[in-house]
């Protein structure tokens, strides 16, 4: 199921005993586009500390109760080790946080979880030496919404929000609103064709033309993404669906 990067932020995490806060923003890397982390916002239960949970300690997501319960007790994210605040997350924090609770690397191997292809599969797989090249930073889904888009012939738009893949924690779409340049459309692009981001500009750049983009299949944000409307939209574009 593919669940809006925005409507997470009204999500309730929880340990296997209770509420540990809301969602307050989703940590990605911009290489497979891949959540990395949920951040908390434990509404002063644990005051002045940031509180990261890996997808690894997910067990469920209920949409209509609007919670993510892990695996985790309240002890362990309590006495978890807590990045700095307000400072990029750093490799040699996570190290130690994946050995805190157990969790594998996922920056080693050559799949999008490192090199467990299960629970989370992904088909794209890579070098360790492209991936040791990568930048090690984190990204803000938050942060990229609202990021303009700019076709090959110009801008066509923002990045309005993300759709996640809740089964494998990876965003399949960025939801560009096209309303700067004709009314009131909204279309789908995956990250994955996107030909590169500018962090320090807010610019996500696209090969594809804006006739282009014109014409692809509308998305409606008020109803559900059937496969046959990706697969049209993959066709569209000439791609190969992810699910394959």
């Amino acid at each position: 199921m593919l669940y809006k990067a925005e409507a997470l932020s009204s999500y309730t995490l929880m340990s296997r005993e209770e509420n540990i806060g809301k969602i307050k923003d989703v940590y990605f890397d911009d290489r497979f586009w891949t959540v990395r982390y949920l951040v908390a916002d434990t509404g002063g239960w644990l005051t002045g500390r940031s509180v990261l949970i890996s997808p690894y300690a997910v067990v469920s997501i209920d949409e209509a109760a609007e919670t993510i319960t892990t695996n985790l007790t309240t002890r362990q994210v309590e006495e978890a080790p807590s990045p700095e605040a307000d400072a990029p997350v750093s490799r040699q924090f996570e190290m130690a946080y994946h050995d805190y609770y157990g969790w594998p690397y996922y920056w080693y191997g050559p799949y999008a979880w490192g090199g467990y292809v299960a629970p989370m599969p992904s088909a794209e797989k890579v070098s360790q030496e492209e991936r040791d090249s990568w930048d090690a930073h984190l990204r803000s889904a938050w942060e990229v919404r609202g990021y303009r888009v700019g076709a090959s012939d110009g801008d066509i738009g923002h990045v309005s929000d993300l759709l996640l893949d809740g089964d494998q924690w990876a965003f399949r779409y960025l939801i560009i609103d096209t309303r700067n340049w004709w009314p009131g459309k909204h279309v789908l692009f995956s990250p994955h064709w996107v030909e590169s981001v500018d962090w320090p500009s807010r610019t996500v750049n696209v090969e594809t033309d804006k006739e282009t983009i014109k014409g692809a299949p509308e998305y409606d944000e008020e109803a559900p993404i059937s496969r046959d409307y990706e697969e049209n939209l993959h066709s569209y574009y000439s791609k190969e669906g992810y699910w394959y």
